[in-house]
């Protein structure tokens, strides 16, 4: 059985800056499951990554959710061509307000 080709995570500036908006704790649970779930199969539907509707926050085409209480939020793109994962923006959830980068979404 040959093991399927791994995606290159690229992640864009915002995403970056959302993550530094986020406390430093958490940083190694998000990178760890950012890498974990999207190097792979980023395009496998699963309880805790599904395609988004549109319009989605910063044009997502899927959301990861990871977390205690699935409180964080991973929105991105997959291209199966070029095998890159576009992370277009992190953010949290807390009950029915989404927070990216300090702003409120609609979720």
């Amino acid at each position: 059985m040959s093991k399927a080709l791994k995606y290159t995570l690229l992640f864009a500036p915002e995403a970056i800056e959302h993550l530094d908006m986020i406390d430093s704790k958490h940083h190694t649970l998000l990178q760890k499951t950012i890498h974990q779930q999207l190097t792979h199969s980023p395009l496998d539907e699963t309880r805790n990554r599904k395609p988004m509707d549109q319009p989605a926050p910063f044009g997502a085409a899927w959301e990861l959710r990871c977390g205690r209480n699935n409180r964080f939020r991973v929105f991105y793109e997959a291209d199966p061509t070029t095998r890159e994962v576009h992370v277009l923006a992190i953010g949290t959830k807390d009950h029915n307000r989404l927070l990216i980068g300090g702003e409120e979404y609609e979720s």
